[in-house]
């Protein structure tokens, strides 16, 4: 039986800490190889997807400034770090056959395309996977907003967030034993509770323009590639009427 995928586009957006594995800190080449194997699934079903990511794994920003380093230069830093996640996931996921291009916002033209949307939009047009890296080239700005950014840009009909957790909570489920889980939930209410799904401009610029964001645990096997199928894993955020 031939699968037919919900989405013709998305954009999937991976924390760097996502490629830490059980490491405390830098990649791990086991997991980035089970991130590249799930996409690949994805792929396979003919549908046309981005990635976004992030570089927490090797450097954090604002942490960063908070201990003395200067916020935009701190910035920027991260933004490099998210270059080499990106260059660590495209190798995986060539050496699974798939045809990939990285994209950055900030030009290196040894090792990347420079952004440019309308090429962005025809790779994905002709099967290759687009990896976005160094955020929105700016300082100040999330890879969280990135994410939401390039989704509109591109014309992505969902971000999917894979994360360490299996949806949105009323509370850290790790330390909160009746935390409950929400299978839907509008941005408004992830604003005013202060839920740690993305940051608020990110979810603001989601809900200006009707962009849904699913969160998931892209630690479960095949969950990436159910959520394209359709099937109600996670959590959903939306203009919930």
């Amino acid at each position: 039986m031939e699968l037919t995928p919900h989405y013709r586009r998305v954009l999937l957006k991976l924390s760097g800490e996502a490629l830490m594995g059980e490491k405390a800190y830098g990649i791990s080449p086991e997991t980035v190889s089970y991130m590249a194997e799930e996409v690949k699934k994805v792929v396979q079903l003919g549908v046309e997807l981005a990635i976004v990511i992030g570089g927490g794994n090797i450097f954090r920003g604002v942490e960063a400034s908070v201990t003395g380093i200067e916020r935009a230069s701190a910035d920027y830093m991260g933004m490099l770090a998210t270059v080499i996640n990106a260059l660590a996931l495209q190798n995986a996921l060539e050496r699974l056959g798939l045809q990939t291009r990285v994209q950055s916002a900030i030009e290196m033209k040894e090792l990347a395309e420079s952004y440019i949307r309308r090429r962005a939009i025809r790779h994905l047009e002709k099967g290759r996977v687009v990896i976005f890296a160094a955020g929105t080239g700016n300082p100040y700005f999330t890879t969280d907003t990135a994410a939401a950014l390039r989704a509109m840009e591109i014309g992505a009909e969902v971000i999917l967030k894979g994360t360490k957790v299996d949806g949105v909570y009323t509370a850290d489920p790790v330390k909160h034993n009746d935390a409950k889980k929400y299978t839907e939930i509008a941005y408004l209410e992830v604003i005013k509770k202060g839920l740690k799904v993305m940051d608020t401009t990110a979810i603001t610029l989601c809900m200006e323009n009707n962009l849904p964001i699913v969160v998931f645990n892209i630690k479960t096997p095949d969950s990436l590639c159910d959520i394209v199928l359709g099937k109600n894993i996670g959590t959903t955020v939306k203009a919930v009427s």
